[in-house]
This record gives C-alpha cells, structure tokens and sequence, in this order.
C-alpha cells in the first residue's frame, strides 16, 4: 500500500478513510459510488445524482452531507418553487425602518436539491452564480457563500412528467453525474433485514476546517506534464467525435485536472497515474457532452454517454 503524502495530516487522512467506510455501511455494495462522491467533495465539486426511485440517491446525498459539521439543508423541489425561495429575499424592517435581507437556504454549506428537474428553469438558473462562484447576488448586492459549498442534487432520468431538464450551462457546473444502480444480491439482502429506522448514519466526522485543508492539499498533488497532455487528447476527441454535437468544455478540463489530484489524495498518493483519469473520465464527461440526433435515434439509452467516452478512452493512448 503507498504511504500517504508526508506534508499532509496522517490523523486527517485516516478520518478521511473512517468516513469512506462508515458511508459504505450506509449505501452498501456501492464502494465505487461512495469514494466518487468523496472526490467530488475533495475537489470542490457539486454533484448530480441521477437514478430511478429508491436505490439510495438521497440517502447517499444526506449521508455525505451529514457527515461534515456544517449547516446542511435539504430542498425538495417543485414546480411551484420560487428563486426567492432558494435566494432569500429582501423585505423591509418596520421597526428599523430599513430593508433587510433574510438568507435563503442557498446560504448552507450544504445544499441538497432533491429532485432538481422538477422545478422551473428560471428556478434552476437561481443556482448556477452560487455553484460556479460560491456568491449570490440579490437587489444588485452580492453575498458570499459559508465555506465549504457543495450543491448535492437528485433527479430520476426516466420520468419525464412534470420535470423540466436541465440544459447544458447547468448540467456543466456539477464536477460529476453519478449513477447507483441497482445492489448485487448479498447488499440487499442486508438492506431488506434493516428496518428504515435502524439503517445506520455516518454522522459528523470532519469539520468544515478538516474538509477545507483536505481541499487545500489536494492542490499539491502532483500531476505530470504526459498525464495532462493525455486528459486533454481525451478532451480534444470528444469534440470531434462523430456521434456527439459539442464537446467537453474547458471547465471539465479544470475538473478532471482537479477530480484526478483528489482521487490521488484519497488513495493515499502524492501524484496522479493514468488510471485515476480512466476511472474519472465518464462521471466527468458523459453529462457535458450533447449527443446528436441521429445516433439518439439509433441508440435510446441513458448510457450513451458513457459509451462514448469508453470508446474515446480505448483510442487514446495512454502514456507510459
């Protein structure tokens, strides 16, 4: 096993590794899911969790968010949703004669955005300053966010009644869309012996500091000039790939750079290696691409996506 970097705190790394393993006995036979996750939070990331109903979307954005101690809500959206509901507002104070703003939800370290495509667009749009520069600006003042910040939102891709999808500028701002399928048969078999009340909880292991200096530090993480040379060749085939319309932006260039560096520090290296970019491609790059239209008619799957980015990866060499 590599030892973990020497700059960084031994103590946090293994309350890193205790929260992985206590979140794998909440969302259980789902270890891939739940050390993604982590990267994301390690990386600055928000994250879009997008399955059928009751494989554990929410279950896993609560426990995540739980796990951290910091101010934590949860909104469950809906097409009657305001802005303001998510913003906060500005009303006036009669007793100081002055007008006051009262903080929304938005204003939480963590924001769970339960069931996100059922809301309007011009709901959706409220959140997309406070996920790409963790401020608000409201009656023309800006208002900055508590650190850390995290979007965690939901949405199931086979119901299309009553939701509304998200465009592309929005689907970009989340580092990445997981998937958590389906348990194999002995995790849910443990899941059905667990009555609903006694399913066990992470609870608060870090503290905003902790996640804070374990962001800091994934910065030092080493990633060599070959490695970037070869994220960008992946990127550069997604825009010229025939079966998709655009491409993978410079923004989820920034994100696999950084998604790469926090995969490393969770598994207790101070540099990258090729694999952390293959196993980080596809949650990155399968939502920001827009697939085109003839192969959509060919191919109805919710896992296009993906598959395209399989196949740009086995065509790309890897660097020695």
């Amino acid at each position: 096993m590599v030892a973990p970097p020497s700059e960084f705190s031994p103590q946090l790394l293994g309350r890193l590794t205790e929260l992985e393993t206590a979140l794998g006995s909440v969302i259980r036979g789902k270890p891939e899911v739940v050390r993604l996750s982590l990267v994301c939070l390690l990386a600055r990331g928000h994250l879009l969790i997008e399955d059928v109903p009751g494989v554990g979307k929410t279950t896993l954005a609560q426990a995540l968010a739980r796990s951290v101690s910091c101010r934590f809500h949860r909104l469950q959206f809906t097409s009657d949703m305001l802005p303001s509901d998510v913003l906060g507002v500005t009303i006036y104070n009669v007793h100081s004669e002055a007008f006051e703003f009262k903080p929304g939800p938005i204003f939480s370290n963590f924001l769970l955005a339960d069931e996100i495509n059922r809301t309007t667009p011009k709901t959706q749009s409220a959140l997309l300053e406070a996920m790409n520069e963790s401020q608000v600006t409201i009656d023309g003042r800006s208002h900055s966010l508590p650190r850390p910040f995290m979007v965690i939102a939901t949405q199931n891709p086979v119901e299309h009644h009553g939701t509304y999808p998200l465009p592309e500028s929005q689907l970009d701002r989340f580092l990445m869309r997981l998937r958590i399928g389906y348990p194999d048969m002995a995790s849910e078999r443990l899941i059905v012996r667990s009555s609903e009340r006694s399913l066990p909880e992470a609870g608060a292991m870090l503290a905003a500091d902790d996640v804070l200096q374990l962001q800091d530090a994934v910065h030092r993480v080493i990633v060599e000039e070959a490695l970037v040379d070869y994220m960008l060749a992946i990127v550069e085939k997604t825009r010229d790939h025939e079966s998709l319309t655009l491409g993978v932006s410079p923004r989820g260039s920034q994100a696999l750079y950084r998604a790469v560096q926090a995969l490393a520090l969770l598994e207790g290296r101070e540099y990258a290696i090729p694999d952390d970019v293959k196993r980080l491609a596809a949650p990155l790059f399968a939502h920001r691409v827009v697939i085109n239209t003839r192969t959509t008619l060919v191919q109805r799957r919710a896992d296009v996506g993906e598959r395209i980015i399989e196949e740009i990866l086995n065509q790309v060499e890897v660097p020695l």
